[in-house]
């Protein structure tokens, strides 16, 4: 036999088997069980979300020799004629070659005669809009006050181009695009079927690459087990789609949060040594952000079965909800002007640093920073002396007792991790640390319970290292899992730059050109848009 491609063989045939158009199947069910049929249907939708299919499902349920029914046989001449395309009162035109008046009219002539082997006449339309003006116009008068005996289902992806006075005399329904999860979960039924070994996240990559489409994700299947050559993994499914590895973005969105440019252009350099596609990448980096932004404002969005739910809700406390907007409106401006960039990689890495130079609050400051009194950040207007408001004080260092060669620490935690040689989820870590003690080289550190997946051996092994740099003595490191009472460094920076935003939003709104604005033309000052500089 000759082969059989997925997205035929696994056609549902029935509406039970139908995936992810409940709404329709729902209707189309009640109207068939109460007998309450319409005689004319229009199925709107994107391509490959069950148009056709759901109208051939609906063709049998109006001839099943058993009966007109919600649940076909499957197993009478009339079923198995319409599953193979041989049925005589089943009549597919494709409106996309067939658009004239002359084959309208062919339609409407045969329209008055009665069906020859169903109960119903069926006439089937695909990409209906396709059609003249002259054809829709001959349709009007058959689709107002058609013969009995006669079902009209006409099917498109563009119904804004349907005149309305075809729409007005079709009962409508739109099906809706496949969320991810359940291509996914219809793949693995399908994998399980073919008895074919799969990784999942192979077919989750496959789901998304699909958009929405049940027919595009069976299509990149088939080329996917034909590009595997057995085994469907995800490492052969990301070189056949050109997919970027999440790792990397995350690696990337790690960097960002830490401040850390040489990190930031790492990753985007051995992206380069994997030819990676760069306009994927951003592509794919915006969808992160979105997530990342889910993740602040909506956490419950993300579903629990999300592989990279806790890295996602990780990042979401790293970001401001201002900055993640920020980046997300780089990336997608960074993948339009790719093509004009010297090179991808050019390309690519300048949109990288463009959000570090957007997301940088400040230039590294000297080890004695904290000691000294801060100044109101500067913002786009002269405040004066009087008008600025009153700052909230730092928290006191704790007094710790130093280590014999080291009296000039005092326990200020957080200025010694800003000294600290460290970058990416090794920083992380200690931004996210309390100090608890520190004698006798032994240095107990807390991480709150929403942060222990930083707690890894790896990162731990490199804050003990850079530690032990640092005092140019051996350090032992201790860090577990507990409250904390606010005094991390990731706290006393989100302090900072809150206390930062509310100065310089204040600078704004005393500022007099822009109190005139508001006073004599009604303005607002729209906050998001206030940056400290």
């Amino acid at each position: 036999m000759s082969y059989q491609v997925l997205a035929r063989k696994w056609r549902p045939k029935t509406f039970t088997e139908l995936v992810g158009q409940e709404h329709v199947v729902k209707a189309l069910s009640n109207a068939l069980d109460q007998q309450r049929l319409h005689h004319a249907y229009l199925l709107t939708g994107t391509r490959g979300v069950g148009k056709t299919t759901l109208a051939r499902i609906l063709a049998k349920a109006l001839n099943c020799e058993t009966g007109m029914t919600s649940s076909p046989c499957g197993l009478c001449s009339a079923c198995r004629e319409i599953d193979s395309g041989r049925f005589v009162d089943l009549l597919e035109l494709d409106a996309a070659s067939n658009t004239g008046i002359d084959n309208m009219r062919e339609i409407l002539d045969n329209a008055q005669y009665a069906p020859t082997a169903g109960r119903f006449k069926v006439y089937l339309i695909d990409e209906v809009h396709m059609l003249s003006k002259a054809a829709f116009n001959s349709m009007l008068k058959t689709l107002e006050e058609p013969p009995e005996h006669v079902k009209f289902i006409l099917a498109t992806t563009d119904p804004q181009k349907i005149p309305v006075t075809v729409l007005s005399r079709c009962l409508q329904f739109n099906l809706k695009q496949m969320p991810p999860l359940l291509i996914v979960g219809h793949l693995q039924s399908v994998m399980t079927k073919e008895n074919i070994s799969f990784e999942l996240p192979a077919l989750q990559l496959l789901a998304r690459a699909a958009q929405g489409s049940m027919r595009d994700a069976l299509s990149l299947l088939d080329q996917a087990i034909a590009y595997s050559g057995g085994m469907v993994g995800e490492t052969q499914v990301r070189d056949m789609l050109g997919s970027i590895d999440q790792t990397y973005l995350f690696e990337i969105l790690g960097a960002l949060a830490a401040k850390d440019g040489p990190s930031l252009i790492a990753a985007a350099e051995r992206m380069e040594e994997r030819s990676l596609s760069f306009e994927a990448a951003l592509q794919d980096l915006g969808a992160l952000l979105h997530k990342v932004a889910l993740a602040q404002t909506i956490p419950e969005a993300l579903g629990e079965d999300l592989p990279e739910r806790a890295k996602l809700l990780e990042l979401a406390q790293l970001f401001g909800a201002d900055e993640v907007q920020l980046c997300y409106q780089i990336a997608l401006h960074g993948r339009r002007d790719l093509s004009l960039a010297p090179d991808e990689f050019a390309g690519f890495s300048m949109t990288l640093l463009r959000m570090l130079a957007f997301t940088l609050e400040e230039a590294p400051q000297p080890a004695v920073r904290r000691e000294m009194p801060r100044s109101t950040p500067p913002a786009k207007a002269v405040v004066s002396e009087e008008e600025r408001p009153a700052e909230t004080p730092a928290p006191a260092a704790k007094s710790i007792t130093p280590l014999k060669n080291n009296s000039s620490f005092s326990g200020d935690w957080h200025g010694l991790v800003n000294q600290l040689k460290l970058g990416g989820m090794a920083k992380m870590l200690a931004q996210h640390c309390e100090l608890k003690s520190f004698e006798n080289g032994l240095m107990e550190l807390c991480v709150p319970q929403e942060h222990r997946h930083l707690m890894d051996k790896p990162y731990q092994d490199k804050l003990r290292a850079a530690v032990t740099e640092h005092f140019a003595e051996p350090v032992r490191l201790s860090i577990t899992e507990g409250s904390v009472t606010g005094d991390t460094p990731a706290q006393i920076e989100s302090r900072e730059k809150q206390e930062k935003q509310s100065l310089a939003v204040a600078a704004i709104e005393q500022d007099p050109f822009v109190r005139t604005l508001v006073e004599n033309f009604d303005a607002k000052v729209i906050e998001s848009s206030v940056k400290p500089l």
